[in-house]
């Protein structure tokens, strides 16, 4: 523990150097001057959708609003991002789909595909998400931890959208952060969402420099898989004992294999026992100890991890909101052992 400390209160000192000479954050505000653990949100990450939509929508504002309340978080830990611009999510998706996603030229099988209609308010909301998780990643790697409050649109391929993902932002910061630097650094996608992350596992097929790891509900969405780097399919019922021991089994390995430089973790709440997509039977504490676990064995071996708060369905959005603040909550208790 003691040698993290040392590891990111040195990278922080590099912070206000950095940013003194240059910009170096994809920010609209950045928070050097707090000590806390770093939290991306931007206003923006909601839109309007029609009465009634499936969608929880709604729950984005009432993540950090529940943080704040609750006093797990102050706003002077609160980093706020840029929106993603189009060269960034160039490097993901084609620029026949981007033209045609900015400009409203989405058809109706498209729209029926993504689950959502087309609005200039869905396309600025998920630019400002990805943009989120391209910020906490880069923060991340400068503090150690960071996590957002919206992300993990895993669905999304290079030429479509699917299942509420229309800009796939965990490629996009990985493929950001990957190419960024002198050395390009390898990147673990470890995604915890009850269904299989089919367009992050499709657009890294071919790169060596990200590993996808998926653990989701082999009978549920979406119904045609690709192959992850590494996929663990479970049953439907589930509980948090077993799910644990199969995380277990697997994240320390990779880290040791892979060795990546940073991971991004896409901490879904929907194998939630009460989640009305999930089939699962998670508890809040099995999501809380699902959540510790995974970052406090990246945080020990030095590596950096940005979060997102991945899927989660329900009417009641404070109940659902609460749910998805589990991650930052454990990601506090995290950075306080840690002594980051």
């Amino acid at each position: 523990m003691t040698c993290m400390k040392r590891i990111f209160s040195k990278t922080r000192r590099l912070v206000g150097v950095t940013l003194a000479s240059g910009r170096c954050f994809h920010a609209e505000l950045v928070r050097t001057e707090s000590s806390g653990l770093p939290i991306v949100h931007h206003s923006k990450y909601v839109c309007e959708l029609p009465a009634n939509h499936r969608f929880p929508m709604a729950k984005f504002p009432r993540v950090l609003h529940f943080l704040l309340q609750d006093q797990v978080i102050t706003e002077k830990q609160v980093w706020v991002p840029e929106i993603a611009s189009k060269d960034l999510l160039g490097a993901v998706h084609t620029e026949d789909y981007l033209d045609n996603f900015i400009s409203g030229r989405i058809n109706e099988q498209e729209q029926r595909r993504t689950g959502f209609p087309w609005s200039e308010g869905i396309v600025r909301r998920c630019r400002y998400e990805t943009g989120g998780t391209v910020l906490a990643a880069e923060v991340a790697l400068r503090r150690g931890l960071a996590c957002s409050t919206a992300g993990g649109t895993h669905h999304a391929f290079p030429s479509y959208g699917s299942g509420f993902c229309l800009l796939n932002d965990l490629a996009v910061a990985a493929k950001y952060l990957m190419n960024s630097s002198s050395r390009k650094r390898k990147v673990l996608i470890v995604d915890l969402d009850v269904h299989q992350g089919d367009g992050t596992a499709f657009i890294f097929k071919d790169e060596p420099s990200v590993f996808t790891f998926s653990v989701h509900c082999g009978k549920n969405f979406p119904v045609r898989k690709q192959q992850s780097d590494l996929d663990i399919s479970v049953e439907d019922g589930l509980e948090d004992k077993e799910y644990l021991s199969t995380v277990a089994e697997h994240l320390p390995w990779l880290l040791e294999t892979f060795r990546p430089d940073l991971v991004l973790y896409d901490a879904g709440v929907d194998p939630h026992r009460d989640d009305e997509l999930g089939r699962l039977r998670l508890t809040d504490q099995g999501l809380y100890q699902r959540d510790l676990y995974v970052m406090k064995t990246v945080v020990k071996r030095g590596v950096p991890i940005a979060t997102v708060i991945g899927g989660g369905y329900s009417r009641d959005i404070d109940k659902l909101a609460l749910r998805h603040s589990i991650v930052h909550r454990a990601a506090t208790q995290v950075w306080r052992e840690c002594g980051m």
